[in-house]
């Protein structure tokens, strides 16, 4: 089972449960240094075979283990929460299918990150900083192997998830999925709860940032009646290298994102096998 070291969660909260003989659920939270005056919750879902990894102590400077499992990490869109994937979207069920039809094992895991977007904001608040510096390497702790990372979201995190990726900070990145990414080819008025200033949108530009991910698999899905289709095509049509994904029947909801998660799933597991 999960287990968490001496550092970063030592007091952290842990609960289970077993939604099937071979993925297990685990929960807990952390304080962030990054985010002030709230709790940070987190889930991983877990393979039989990942749940046995030993375990290591969970710190700040944790570096990238080689453990056996790779660990795919999703950001989860406004007025979410890490509960997300596993609640609405079950996620957990579909990597238990994806397992049971011999796919390869990594794990699942969501953490919180607020309505911030998913980079550093005015108010102190810096959530791809807690990505990084603090849920990685509690990743890490646990046994699972954070030098095969696959990273996906979903609106607020698809944008998250590709500007992370076009930064080039996760060392270990393998893939990156996007489901209806909320992105944005210029700033204007409307866009002040994503972003500082004009200056903060230039800072975190992912239509600027194509180029940085032309080798790296990609994935990016978008429904045919979403009111973010014409600027997720718009992204995409400059977007060089592979690509995977597409454009289906759906809107900007849960019921579309539930019919492409197994092929975002096994998307993320032809690339971290």
């Amino acid at each position: 089972m999960l287990e968490l070291g001496a550092g970063l969660l030592s007091a952290a909260a842990v609960s289970s449960c077993a939604p099937g003989p071979q993925v297990e659920l685990k929960t807990g939270s952390f304080v962030s240094a990054f985010r002030p005056g709230t709790a940070t919750g987190w889930s991983v879902a877990l393979p039989a075979s990942a749940a046995s990894a030993p375990s290591k102590a969970a710190s700040p400077s944790a570096e990238a283990t080689t453990g056996t499992v790779p660990v795919a990490v999703f950001l989860h869109g406004t007025g979410s929460g890490h509960g997300f994937l596993f609640g609405e979207l079950g996620a957990q069920a579909v990597l238990q299918r994806h397992v049971d039809g011999g796919g390869t094992p990594f794990a699942i895991a969501a953490v919180d990150g607020g309505d911030s977007w998913w980079h550093a904001r005015a108010d102190g608040t810096d959530t791809q900083s807690m990505l990084l510096a603090e849920f990685l390497p509690l990743l890490a702790g646990a046994g699972l192997d954070t030098g095969r990372v696959g990273l996906f979201g979903l609106s607020m995190g698809g944008f998250g998830a590709l500007l992370l990726a076009s930064q080039g900070k996760i060392p270990g990145l393998r893939a990156v999925a996007a489901m209806s990414p909320a992105v944005w080819a210029r700033y204007d008025a409307t866009h002040e709860h994503a972003f500082d200033s004009p200056d903060d949108f230039a800072a975190n530009d992912v239509f600027a940032l194509r180029p940085q991910l032309e080798t790296l698999p990609k994935r990016i899905d978008c429904g045919t009646e979403d009111d973010l289709l014409p600027t997720v095509q718009d992204y995409v049509s400059a977007l060089p290298g592979p690509l995977e994904g597409g454009f289906q029947p759906g809107a900007h909801e849960a019921a579309y994102w539930q019919r492409i998660l197994p092929d975002v799933v096994g998307f993320l597991a032809k690339h971290l096998g």
